[in-house]
């Protein structure tokens, strides 16, 4: 699906043109375009990366092809960026899109598999005319932007998961968290191989490397990239707690299986007396002085029950029960 957006002075002019007018917008010096391909099919890909726009084949083919961390290159008359985005049609845990950027002077082409909340707002502040889009490079970077705010529900969502199994741990009963711990480990160091990286993206554009780039818009770059270090610096941090949580979690394991030990030991222990003075009196042997006593069977259930009672106290002193 192509969606066209065409601006005059920070004003909409057009919006949604056909594949030749595109070329003659293309051609025109004086206007802004924005060009979003949304899970475009083979021929809309080939007739606006390659016809209209004329990209690098390289850049193209890096465009198309799944990229699994942010990158930016410099092809002089235009940057092409990866960036990644929340993908929000996944609910059951965290993951990412893909978005492409070509950055000209005087145009932008973004494209994106799965639908992006980013390019959504932005499309409808076209749409509307708002904010006046003026620049290529503001366009960029309000889409960057909104793309970086789309991650901050992502983190309070995994800030509360680590507070709920912060407080199962140290509850009573936890049961196995294991799957929960393995997945949220999982779901956060995908947050930071994705987030590091874009950071330096950001960061590439936020210090005048490029042309396209203007001066003026460096401090709007900037100020991305620092919200992108605070979410690295959160997760960072979610990182930390979860491993104490796991730690935490191992030895409430351990204590738990050692108490159960304890009772274990202190039964047999318990159990011991009987259980050596009943074998012993059980042997079949002919000749046991002490069966012909007639107190023998008293002393026999006296002795038990005197060691037993040993046992216990000292089982009772060693805290086994």
């Amino acid at each position: 699906m192509i969606h066209s957006f065409i601006f005059s002075d920070g004003r909409l002019v057009g919006q949604d043109l056909e594949l030749e007018a595109l070329r003659l917008v293309r051609a025109d010096k004086g206007l802004l375009l924005w060009v979003n391909l949304e899970n475009p099919t083979e021929d809309e890909i080939k007739s606006i990366l390659e016809n209209v726009f004329q990209f690098h084949p390289l850049a193209i083919e890096d465009c198309i092809a799944p990229n699994s961390l942010p990158k930016v290159e410099d092809y002089e008359d235009y940057l092409f960026l990866v960036s990644h985005g929340v993908d929000y049609s996944r609910t059951e845990k965290f993951n990412t899109t893909e978005l492409s950027v070509f950055l000209g002077k005087e145009y932008v082409v973004t494209f994106h598999r799965q639908p992006l909340r980013s390019i959504q707002a932005v499309r409808e502040r076209c749409a509307k005319n708002i904010g006046g889009i003026r620049s290529a490079d503001r366009l960029a970077h309000l889409i960057l932007d909104l793309l970086t705010d789309n991650y901050k529900p992502v983190v309070d969502e995994l800030r509360g998961e680590i507070e709920e199994i912060e407080e199962t741990v140290l509850a009573k009963s936890a049961g196995d968290l294991t799957p929960a711990l393995l997945q949220l480990k999982s779901e956060i160091s995908h947050l930071r191989q994705i987030v590091r990286p874009q950071r330096d993206v950001i960061n590439r554009l936020a210090h005048g490397e490029s042309k396209i780039i203007r001066p003026t818009s460096l401090p709007y770059f900037r100020d991305v990239r620092d919200n992108l270090i605070r979410i690295e610096e959160t997760a960072a941090g979610f990182a930390d707690q979860l491993l104490i949580s796991f730690d935490l979690y191992l030895n409430k394991s351990s204590f738990e299986a050692n108490e159960g030990i304890k009772v274990l030991t202190a039964l047999t222990a318990i159990t011991l007396p009987a259980v050596v003075i009943g074998t012993w009196y059980g042997m079949n042997f002919e000749h046991m002085p002490e069966l012909d006593s007639p107190y023998g069977y008293y002393g026999c259930i006296a002795a038990t029950a005197v060691l037993t009672v040993l046992m216990w106290r000292w089982c009772k002193r060693k805290k086994f029960i």
